[in-house]
């Protein structure tokens, strides 16, 4: 910890925290935009309002963390652990979560624009009032994942996980799936380049 106290205090830029053991800190408000914590074990730290602007937090496990209102604006947190993390009011656009696993996370009012969750297991996860537009949304989802008051577009389709079975479901069906849950959400197809047009 000392020397991340000296980083702080410091005008030094871009953080190497790969592989650190960062538990038991409290990075509340700290700037690491474009900083590294690849393979970094950020559990249960509090990161409340820090800013992780392109910040490069894949495979960083951050179980129980607090990223309240945090800044994971085109952070990469592909195949990162936030179970049971509280990102509530975070602002993820632009961010890359792929094989996540952030079961039981709390994401209540969470910006997801134009963001890529790609294998993202997400059962038991809150996700009310999060706001999604044009997102990758292959998710995974059981009957205890909250979507009341998600709205938005996203691409689909998710994967509706029950006992031993799953299934997936996009489309108008996941539309009124997750309209069942008290969300409002469109599903769009995905964008494709135009060929022949300049």
């Amino acid at each position: 910890m000392k020397q991340l106290r000296e980083w702080l205090a410091s005008e030094e830029f871009n953080l190497n925290g790969m592989e650190r053991d960062f538990r038991g800190a409290d990075l509340s408000g700290g700037d690491f935009s474009n900083c590294w914590f690849t393979d970094a074990v950020l559990v249960g730290v509090r990161l409340v309002g820090a800013s992780f602007y392109r910040a490069d937090l894949q495979s960083a496990d951050l179980t129980g963390a607090d990223l309240t209102a945090a800044d994971l604006v085109k952070a990469n947190l592909d195949e990162a652990v936030l179970r049971s993390a509280v990102l509530d009011g975070a602002d993820m656009v632009g961010a890359s979560l792929s094989d996540v696993d952030a079961r039981g996370a709390s994401f209540r009012g969470t910006r997801f624009i134009g963001a890529e969750l790609i294998d993202t297991d997400m059962r038991g996860s809150d996700l009310s009032d999060a706001i999604v537009k044009e997102n990758y949304f292959e998710i995974k989802v059981d009957e205890t994942t909250v979507l009341r008051g998600l709205t938005g577009t996203v691409f689909g389709p998710i994967t509706v996980i029950s006992d031993d079975s799953s299934r997936q479901v996009g489309g108008a069906e996941l539309e009124a799936w997750i309209s069942a849950r008290g969300g409002q959400v469109q599903v769009i197809p995905p964008r494709r380049p135009t060929v022949g047009r300049p």
